[in-house]
C-alpha cells in the first residue's frame, strides 16, 4: 500500500475529518479527499464513513491506523536519525591505514574528530595501500589512507578522489657502533653504505629500496624482509644489517639501540588521502577528511638523533 496515502490517512484520523486534515497538511480538500478513495480501492473496503460534522473509522480502518501510525513514528525515527548525521551528532566514519600512519597520524586525528563531534563513531584497520584502496573499492571502508614512493605510480584509480597529506621523509636507520652512525643531522650518501647487509620492507618499499640504491651505483644485499619496523630496528640495533625507514615509523617506535640519519639525494614518500568522488557529500566523512588533512598539515617529523 502507498506510503503517503497511508500518513495521509492517519492525518484524517487524528483530526476527525477530511477538512482538518486538509488544513494540517496545507493541501486543498478535494486533494485530500482523492488520495482517500485511492487507498479505500487499495484496501478493498471503506476506512471511515462520511458524517456531516467528519468522519468515523471503521473496523478496517481502525487496523489500518495502528499501522499508520507505526509507520508514522518510524518515518519520524528516521527523520531524527538523518537530522543526527547532518548535524553530525551520530554517524559512523570508517578508516583504513597504512600501519606507520595508524600509529602516529590517525590516532591525533580521531582526537580531534572526537573533540569537534563527540557523537561520530570513528573505526580504524591497519591495511598497507594496495589492501586499504581494494578495501574502499569494495565499500569496506570511507577514507584510505595511503603512501606513494618517488617514482611509483600513486595509489587509487580514476574513480577515487587522491588528495595529497604531507610527505614523510626516508631516514637511513644503522646499528650504533656503525663508522657512518654520526653525526646525526648530516645527510648519510648511501654509498656509505654499499657493503652493507640490509632489511627489506614491504614488497613497494624494497622495490624503492632497491630503485634507489642502484640509483645510487649500488645493489643492495639484502638479506631480511619484514614490514615490522619494530623487528627491523632489532636487527639493525644487534648489527645484522642497516635499513632505510620513514620518519612515521621511527615517530611510532624508536629503539634507543640505533642511530638515525637523513639519507642524502633520497626524496621523501608522498602521503594521500582516497574517498570517492560522492563521499564527501557525507558530513561525518567530510569532517573525518578535514580532521586528517589538519592532523597531516601541522605534523612536524621529529629529530634524527
Amino acid at each position: 500500500m502507498d506510503v503517503q496515502r497511508m500518513l495521509i490517512f492517519r492525518e484524517i484520523a487524528r483530526t476527525g475529518s477530511i477538512a482538518g486534515a486538509a488544513r494540517g497538511l496545507g493541501w486543498t480538500q478535494p486533494a485530500v479527499s482523492q488520495h482517500l478513495r485511492h487507498l479505500e480501492r487499495q484496501a478493498g473496503t471503506p476506512l471511515v464513513l462520511r458524517r456531516p460534522r467528519g468522519v468515523q473509522l471503521t473496523e478496517a480502518g481502525r487496523a489500518l491506523l495502528r499501522h499508520a501510525d507505526a509507520i508514522a513514528t518510524r518515518v519520524q525515527a528516521a527523520t531524527a536519525d538523518l537530522e543526527a548525521m547532518v548535524q553530525l551528532r551520530a554517524g559512523t566514519v570508517r578508516l583504513a591505514a597504512f600501519p606507520s600512519a595508524g600509529a602516529t597520524l590517525i590516532p591525533a586525528a580521531m582526537s580531534l574528530l572526537a573533540e569537534r563531534h563527540p557523537g561520530l563513531d570513528v573505526r580504524l584497520r591497519a591495511a598497507e595501500p594496495p589492501q586499504a584502496v581494494a578495501q574502499l573499492d569494495a565499500g569496506e571502508v570511507d577514507l584510505a589512507i595511503t603512501f606513494t614512493h618517488a617514482g611509483q605510480t600513486p595509489p587509487g584509480t580514476g574513480e577515487l578522489t587522491r588528495i595529497p597529506a604531507g610527505q614523510d621523509p626516508l631516514r637511513l636507520v644503522l646499528p650504533r657502533t656503525h663508522p657512518s652512525a654520526g653525526p646525526p643531522d648530516t645527510p648519510l650518501d648511501l654509498r656509505a653504505l654499499a657493503d652493507d647487509t640490509w632489511i627489506g620492507g614491504c614488497e613497494r618499499c624494497t622495490a624503492h629500496l632497491l630503485q634507489t640504491c642502484e640509483l645510487a651505483g649500488f645493489t643492495p644485499d639484502i638479506r631480511h624482509g619484514t614490514d615490522d619496523y619494530v623487528l627491523t630496528q632489532a636487527l639493525i640495533a644487534r648489527g645484522l644489517a642497516v635499513g632505510l625507514l620513514p620518519q612515521l615509523a621511527l615517530d611510532a617506535a624508536r629503539d634507543p639501540r640505533v642511530a638515525v640519519r637523513p639519507a642524502l639525494d633520497v626524496r621523501p614518500r608522498t602521503l594521500y588521502v582516497l574517498h570517492h568522488r560522492e563521499a564527501e557529500q557525507i558530513p561525518a566523512v567530510r569532517s573525518a577528511l578535514r580532521a586528517i588533512l589538519d592532523i597531516t598539515a601541522t605534523h612536524t617529523p621529529a629529530p634524527t638523533g
